[in-house]
């Protein structure tokens, strides 16, 4: 086996839970094989390198074999390497604390473990106060409406 499908080896390779999502994230232009849009069609070869945008993260891999089938976990380090630089991994991880701060509107009441870690954000700085009343409201910011 020389080639095989870009969708197929995301897949083989547990980049991707299902083949279709790996087709639809080939469709939607989050894929790139050295550096040029993939569908979901493109044969890869030995020694490419894929680019997946997984937002916020862009992950990066190499292809050191080639599989068609869905392989165990264990297996995928046989199959790829990746090289997706640390300042990714930084990206993710400042996304992953600061969650309950850039919280989307409509997304539902906080959590237990919400209210617990913005308690403990409070109590890491208690100089600050954070009630309703310690903001300095002026008048005058208001008058235009």
């Amino acid at each position: 086996m020389d080639e095989v499908r870009i969708d197929r080896w995301m897949w083989a390779t547990r980049i991707f839970k299902t083949r279709t999502i790996a087709t639809d994230a080939c469709k939607k232009s989050r894929v790139t094989v050295n550096g040029q849009p993939a569908k979901p069609s493109r044969v890869v070869r030995v020694g490419d390198v894929i680019q997946v945008r997984k937002p916020p993260v862009t992950y990066s891999f190499r292809i050191l074999a080639l599989a068609q089938n869905r392989m165990g976990a264990k297996l995928v380090k046989d199959y790829l390497e990746n090289i997706t630089p640390p300042e990714e991994y930084e990206i993710l991880e400042l996304q992953r604390i600061s969650g309950f701060v850039d919280r989307a509107k409509g997304s539902g009441r906080p959590t237990k473990r919400d209210r617990r870690e913005l308690e403990q954000f409070s109590e890491a700085m208690p100089d600050q106060d954070f009630s309703f009343e310690s903001f300095d409201w002026d008048e005058d910011d208001f008058a235009d409406e």
